[in-house]
């Protein structure tokens, strides 16, 4: 399980802030479209296997839809201004104590 920062808009992978899914999505619409997600990744990889660009535009298309609507990417899905961190370094943000805290 990643780590996930205290107010739950990012998760950390390897110190990076990477925009958390909208935890207001219904359950049900979060696992269909996180399973959009996985067939847009897997039709990549087909496409690029198969060496079809036009296939892999299509495919990388679909992985941005899903993404956008699970609030990964687009407009941010919190409502109190924050700006959005999304591919920061924690330790340059204002989560780097907190990072620090937790063994970052």
């Amino acid at each position: 399980m990643p780590l996930v920062t205290p107010d739950g808009r990012y998760i950390v992978v390897r110190g990076r802030l990477w925009r958390a899914t909208n935890p207001s999505l219904p359950e049900p619409e979060r696992q269909r479209l996180t399973e959009a997600l996985m067939d847009a990744r897997r039709a990549v990889k087909a496409a690029r296997a198969a060496a079809d660009p036009d296939a892999e535009d299509r495919a990388h298309h679909a992985v941005d839809a899903a993404k956008q609507a699970l609030g990964e990417r687009g407009p941010v899905w919190w409502t109190d201004g924050a700006p959005d961190l999304n591919r920061k370094m924690a330790r340059n943000t204002a989560y780097a104590d907190w990072f620090a805290s937790v063994g970052g």
